[in-house]
């Protein structure tokens, strides 16, 4: 938590805790399984033993993704918040409306062009800027640049 606000909010935060719980839960069952293979002792059970260790550690690293998630920043030092809506005008007179995410997880399908996550080239050039200024990022086709109409933030 930073700013007594939570990294990730909404529908994004309950499918995370979710996920986070199932992990858990399965870690238990595959740690359980592997106090029995070690009562067993038998030769051909260490194949599944190494099988269950390698899964218990990809269990525990997404978890630890996950709560770092959870647990993280609304938004780094300037950055924009998590759920801020914001509006830019490309150089073509294209206006476009946006919506920031801390996660990817947090995009809903289907708005995938319409939302933007903090790290990204255009969520990072809105970091400390306000309406009215104009920002620049890099993109596959070159340098973009953009007027922020207006900024949003989440209530």
């Amino acid at each position: 938590m930073a700013n007594g606000k939570p990294a990730v909010s909404g529908e994004a935060r309950v499918r995370l805790e979710q996920e986070l719980a199932t992990l858990r839960d399965r870690r238990a069952e595959l740690a359980a399984e592997a106090r029995a293979l070690d009562r067993v002792g038998d030769r051909a059970d260490d194949a599944d033993a190494l099988r269950l260790e390698d899964d218990i550690a990809a269990l525990d690293a997404r978890m630890t993704q996950l709560t770092r998630v959870l647990a993280g920043a609304r938004a780094g030092a300037g950055g924009v918040p998590d759920g801020t809506t914001v509006t830019v005008r490309f150089a073509d007179g294209t206006v476009q409306p946006f919506r920031v995410v801390a996660v990817t997880e947090e995009i809903p399908a289907g708005q995938e062009d319409s939302t933007v996550t903090t790290d990204s080239p255009l969520g990072l050039a809105l970091a400390g800027h306000q309406a009215g200024d104009t920002i620049s990022y890099p993109a596959p086709a070159g340098e973009v640049r953009a007027e922020i109409l207006s900024l949003e933030l989440p209530s």
